[in-house]
């Protein structure tokens, strides 16, 4: 099993009562110690889904439940959880189940496979990804044009599946729906964007809160912002001084 210190995972969730309560106990029985906490952000749920959760975990100290009094979007709901963390490293997953629990032991070894020091986000990647083929072929061109854009070379920003810095995501310029576009704001701020594959499976309960054309329509606007942030980015090089100054700039 990789080894990294205990790390917490976020799961932003919305009307997922049907998934939650069996991805969290899925989640702790995958990682084990390798997991000190699970955070679970329900977004301004109506469906019961803070009740599911708390039926199956009623006292798990391991377990932290935050609610938002309303729907807020995804990217509030990590940055809730992601404040609210306390180990230096962080998982993110859906609360939908798509994203396998154990796939964050994969993000773990590919952390591990580079110079971690230099590393601000291990970005999964889907493989054989069990959406609808109208959503796939909608996120394919979404992600091209992205790449297009911004220049991150990662195929699939908007996986759930991420392994990140706390400290690093909390230095992001925050705006709605940053998540899928993390890897461009890590690089913007100077830090090394990984990519590693993980494995999708079919939703077996609720169903998606969004739509391609919502999607393509926020997405204009987000993308517009991001390429506005990188344009006008500003990453200062940095000088040694004292002890180890020989080598130079950092």
């Amino acid at each position: 099993m990789p080894q990294l210190n205990p790390i917490t995972v976020v799961i932003p969730c919305h009307n997922e009562a049907g998934a939650i309560a069996d991805l969290v106990a899925e989640t702790f029985g995958a990682l084990g110690p390798v997991c000190a906490e699970i955070l679970v952000v329900d977004d301004g749920s109506t469906d019961g889904t803070a009740a599911a959760l708390l039926r199956q975990f009623p006292d798990d100290p391991r377990l932290r439940l935050i609610r938002h009094g309303r729907c807020w979007g995804q990217s509030s709901a990590i940055r809730t959880g992601v404040r609210a963390a306390t180990t230096a490293w962080i998982a993110t997953l859906d609360g939908d189940g798509q994203n396998p629990p154990d796939q964050i032991l994969t993000l773990i070894a590919r952390l591990e496979q580079a110079d971690a020091a230099r590393v601000g986000l291990v970005q999964g990647q889907r493989r054989d990804r069990q959406d609808a083929g109208s959503r796939r072929l909608a996120s394919v061109l979404a992600n091209r044009i992205r790449n297009y854009c911004l220049h991150d070379t990662v195929a699939d920003s908007g996986c759930g599946l991420k392994l990140f810095r706390r400290d690093a995501w909390l230095g992001l310029p925050f705006f709605n729906h940053i998540h899928r576009f993390t890897p461009a704001m890590m690089q913007r701020e100077g830090w090394l964007v990984l990519v590693s594959p993980v494995t999708h499976r079919p939703r077996i309960a609720g169903a998606s809160k969004y739509t391609n054309f919502r999607r393509a329509m926020v997405g204009i606007v987000d993308l517009a912002g991001a390429a506005w942030l990188i344009m006008r980015a500003g990453v200062p090089s940095t000088t040694l001084e004292g002890p180890g100054a020989a080598n130079g700039e950092s």
